[in-house]
């Protein structure tokens, strides 16, 4: 048996400019009943039950808006919460344990926010009934003999106190203009202001408006905010963005610090590296963007890392991707030496009011690829250029 899942994109569905090929050409419609048709807003409607899953319409729509995929019947049973007729859908939610750092890793627009709403309260799951006003009491039965039960009774009690950094920090600004300092001093619950602003290397920062911040500095505020409020669980929305590797470890510290003072932490990031240090178990969350989400069991950091780049979750023996993601590996001699050189530069040095930066010589060769890695502010960018030809050496 398979659980039939059809989802149709309300944003690229036009059915004002297209020959309405998917009502015209679906069998079932042919045979006389109605699977698909026009709701009141001219919108592709798609009934579930009668679907045959033929593809016929996903084929014909000449603007790609429906998705129609076969998933097991058993996962019916465990669908968290849907947001309409023909919608996303996301099965299963997260875990979250007091003194862990728990990882949400998977593709973009497959859950993951939707899933932290749900562990702040903030989104009350409505287990798939969409049509009618959702509440706690069905999701609470539904959670019988779970582990998340505890969790989800307590926020339904209104005693769980959240603190989320979101994913957004690019919109802060807009909404705070005035020094980060002010801002810090008010989100600091606990008394740990002095602590966090060291650990972020944030003192430099501190004296600057925040819509003068650079990202990495707006992206380290955000979690100090988080970080430094008095909560029970602690959500981070990819925490590590805009910041250089040694500003990454430093936020990762600040987080498993949150976990040793016996609070949960979840975090949901793309960085594995990051996710591999900070984390004690992870969960993968799999699906089709847009059209639904699977939250994975939980897995030891390492073991749940691996599972996703290899596309094979072995506690559910399913395979969710048909090819791992694998690195190959390359000898050096053979690298350096045996590869035509498209370009080789000499010692440059280039100079600004307050900054000047040496570059050794060295050269690029074709289908290779050169990394640069360093602190943010130490002149990365600027090689670029100068390779480039954007910016001209000082000398060199």
């Amino acid at each position: 048996m398979v659980h039939r899942v059809a989802v149709v994109d309300r944003d690229l569905c036009q059915s004002k400019k297209c020959g309405l090929e998917c009502i015209r050409d679906c069998p079932v419609n042919i045979n006389g009943e109605d699977c698909i048709h026009l709701d009141e807003e001219k919108i592709a409607l798609i009934s579930e039950e009668l679907c045959i899953g033929c593809g016929i319409c996903i084929k014909v729509c000449p603007f790609d808006a429906i998705d129609i995929l076969n998933l097991s019947e058993e996962l019916k049973e465990e669908k968290i919460h849907q947001f309409g007729v023909n919608s996303f859908r996301l099965f299963r939610i997260p875990v979250v344990r007091k003194g862990e750092v728990i990882g949400l890793v998977g593709r973009n627009g497959i859950g993951k926010s939707t899933a932290l709403k749900i562990l702040s309260g903030s989104l009350i799951p409505n287990l798939g009934d969409y049509e009618h006003e959702a509440g706690w009491e069905p999701f609470l039965r539904y959670l019988s003999g779970k582990e998340t039960k505890d969790h989800f009774q307590r926020i339904a009690e209104g005693e769980v106190a959240v603190s989320m950094k979101p994913q957004a920090v690019y919109r802060i600004p807009e909404t705070w203009k005035k020094e980060t300092a002010t801002l810090l001093k008010r989100m600091d619950e606990g008394g740990r202001l002095s602590e966090v602003v060291k650990a972020l290397n944030l003192e430099g920062a501190m004296k600057k408006k925040v819509p003068d911040l650079s990202g990495g500095e707006l992206q380290r505020v955000a979690v100090a905010a988080a970080a430094l409020r008095e909560a029970d669980l602690y959500l981070f929305d990819e925490p590590s963005s805009y910041n250089d590797v040694y500003q990454r470890l430093a936020v990762s510290r600040v987080i498993r610090s949150i976990a040793d003072r016996g609070k949960s932490v979840l975090v949901v990031e793309h960085d594995l590296a990051f996710l591999d240090y900070v984390t004690d178990y992870v969960q993968v969350i799999y699906g089709e963007p847009g059209v639904y989400g699977v939250v994975s069991g939980l897995y030891s950091s390492r073991t749940g890392i691996n599972s996703l780049l290899e596309g094979y979750l072995p506690q559910e023996n399913i395979r969710f991707r048909d090819h791992p993601v694998s690195f190959g590996d390359r000898s050096v001699v053979e690298t350096v030496e045996s590869e035509e050189k498209i370009a080789t530069y000499g010692r440059i040095k280039k100079k600004f009011t307050g900054f000047r930066m040496t570059i050794g010589g060295g050269s690029l060769t074709r289908g290779s690829i050169l990394g640069i890695v360093g602190a943010n502010a130490l002149g990365k960018t600027t090689f670029l250029r100068l390779i480039a030809g954007e910016e001209k050496p000082s000398e060199g």
